[in-house]
């Protein structure tokens, strides 16, 4: 039995990474973190032409149809090249979810999605973390509240808001009662937003929805683990290739038997994270009962390794490393950032003992 990708999921890799080399070199990646927000419009209309803004929007929607691993190598591949896009938002999260709950509405805005002319925002962190006092409510039909690090919302045409773990709200991003300020954080290659809602009246609202809003952070999880890894692998090639060419002693430093082992033993992290996240990814689709469970493990473990990735091939560099003229902080600040966005390591470990009845459920 073959455990690998299909052709065309490797073609579908091929296409994306030979774009994103030939349109968002690391140059062009350096002028965009100069924006307010890096997204570039050009960029993202031109991966929707390729089929990456609706990859998992359903045919019917004008989009791909296709399963979270192939959405999945897409992810890999736009880390890889640290290109600012919002595509974890917009063409993982928020397509998963409005399949979910369906209706007329919903499928329009996939209609829109897969077009490129929608980006969408998605507001759920105070399901697993509330910060600063953060927390939306709706009442009489509007919402109040505060919103932290919600996901692509700055620059977005919708925001998918989860209320509670039940509920969840569609709202325009220029309705009255919505402000959004975009969050400084480490990662200048992606955009995530404080949104203060006050009074804001919701285009629509989906009671019921914890089936959508589950799956909508489950997918995001393994979309996210799957950026971490493609910032990994970066970094892993930018390190050895470093350590081919600069010499100490007269010697290639990569001949020196101490940066061998430390290339190798990223290499060694690198291959069964791969492993583990393809399982994760495939079992969405085709086995969702584990998915809970994977989703959980998959971020949590490239959480883990990409920290040490992204500090190991940092020391292969030496001094040098850490200065800014050197490329390696996007993937460093991206892989930090992102340990952060859809639970903490120690929040997903925790979550998967519950759901497998090792730890009482919070």
């Amino acid at each position: 039995m073959d455990f690998g990708l299909s052709e065309d999921q490797l073609l579908l890799e091929d296409t994306v990474r030979k774009f994103l080399a030939e349109q968002v070199p690391i140059e062009r990646v350096r002028e965009l973190r100069e924006r307010d927000c890096p997204y570039d419009p050009e960029v993202w209309a031109a991966l929707a032409e390729l089929g990456v803004a609706g990859i998992l929007v359903p045919e019917a929607q004008g989009g791909s149809g296709l399963a979270l691993l192939d959405a999945a190598l897409v992810a890999e591949s736009l880390a890889r090249a640290a290109t600012p896009a919002p595509f974890l938002a917009t063409a993982i999260m928020a397509p998963v979810a409005l399949k979910a709950v369906g209706g007329g509405d919903a499928e329009a805005w996939m209609s829109a999605i897969a077009g490129g002319e929608l980006v969408v925002g998605v507001a759920a962190t105070e399901l697993f973390s509330v910060r600063e006092d953060a927390g939306v409510r709706l009442s009489g039909g509007k919402l109040a509240g505060k919103a932290m690090m919600a996901l692509d919302a700055h620059g977005a045409g919708l925001l998918l808001v989860a209320v509670d773990p039940t509920t969840l709200a569609a709202v325009k991003t220029d309705a009255p009662g919505v402000a959004i300020e975009r969050l400084k954080t480490l990662d200048a290659t992606r955009c995530t937003a404080e949104v203060v809602f006050d009074g804001a009246a919701p285009e629509v609202v989906f009671e019921g929805a914890g089936e959508a809003i589950r799956r909508m952070l489950e997918a995001g999880r393994i979309a996210l683990a799957a950026d971490t890894l493609g910032c990994c692998e970066s970094m892993v090639e930018q390190a050895v290739a470093y350590s081919k060419e600069r010499k100490q002693f007269e010697r290639v430093i990569g001949s020196f038997q101490a940066v061998k082992h430390m290339c190798s033993e990223m290499i060694a992290e690198v291959e069964p994270a791969r492993s583990l996240l393809w399982y994760s990814a495939h079992s969405f689709d085709a086995m969702p009962d584990e998915a809970p469970l994977m989703a959980c493990h998959a971020l949590a473990h490239l959480s883990e390794i990409g920290r040490e990735i992204a500090s190991v091939s940092t020391q292969v560099h030496g001094g040098i490393g850490w200065t800014d003229e050197q490329n390696l902080h996007f993937w460093f600040k991206r892989i930090a950032t992102a340990r952060h966005l859809l639970g903490g390591p120690e929040f997903l470990r925790n979550r998967a003992a519950e759901l497998q009845g090792f730890a009482p459920a919070a």
